[in-house]
């Protein structure tokens, strides 16, 4: 069985991505990287098979026709993942926000802790966030906060995006019925985690905003994790988490 796959979606992140690239391939212990691009017009797509000629056994890149979604790449990567047979996969964003150096005290704590997922939490230790405006840190506490009330699931920062999955979390997840695709995607992910009883280990990371590239971010996606929240907590109460 392989060992580590670092999935990390893409559009438009040419500023970003040799750079986090071979910042991953230098760790010890080594990481494999799968970036899922979706057409980005940049050339970012062309500058990994670039680097991939480099890392022919580490690097893997699978395209995408669009713009399809930070949700439905993960589960693309997820689903590509299981395929070849990576024991631990994790998720992190191209632009730097999540220190690379954190993916080894994340797979530490699924590999050698024993928990099946492992959250980089920007909260569970006061507010870890640099260079983010006071509004968007409040929107961002705020909403993990909400989704606590909401769901009842004892996840600090239920929105971060930098985490480590045992292989046994996502191949007892029904990843075809995961529905979102923004913000609330990693929400859902979590729960749906938690319901299943799975051991989930809050790392203490210091989330840095982005220096190159643009945001993501927008008024759909926050409206997605807001409804979609009580939508989560309203469906859960007529299913059965068996595995």
């Amino acid at each position: 069985m392989k060992e580590r796959l670092v999935i990390i979606p893409t559009y438009n992140e040419i500023e970003n991505i040799e750079a986090i690239i071979r910042k991953v391939m230098s760790l010890q212990p080594v990481f494999h990287v799968l970036i899922v691009d979706d057409g980005s017009p940049d050339g970012t797509a062309n500058r990994v098979r670039e680097l991939q000629q480099e890392f022919p056994e580490t690097l893997h890149l699978q395209c995408r026709s669009g713009k399809l979604g930070l949700g439905t790449a993960y589960i693309f990567g997820f689903k590509w993942a299981l395929a070849q047979g990576y024991a631990f996969i994790f998720e992190m964003d191209a632009d730097f926000s999540h220190n690379p150096d954190d993916l080894i005290r994340l797979y530490q704590a699924c590999a050698q802790d024993g928990y099946d997922m492992a959250v980089g939490s920007r909260y569970v230790q006061g507010v870890n966030v640099v260079n983010w405006p006071m509004s968007r840190v409040l929107l961002s506490y705020c909403a993990s906060h909400y989704v606590r009330i909401i769901t009842g699931m004892p996840v600090a920062d239920a929105t971060a995006g930098f985490k480590c999955y045992s292989q046994k979390v996502l191949s007892v997840i029904p990843l075809d019925q995961i529905r979102f695709i923004g913000y609330a995607f990693q929400i859902e992910m979590k729960f749906t985690a938690w319901k299943y009883g799975f051991k989930i280990k809050e790392v203490p990371i210091i989330f840095t905003d982005r220096a190159k590239g643009q945001s993501k971010m927008s008024g759909k996606i926050i409206k997605e994790a807001i409804w979609g929240v009580i939508t989560l907590k309203v469906n859960s109460l007529f299913k059965t988490y068996l595995r």
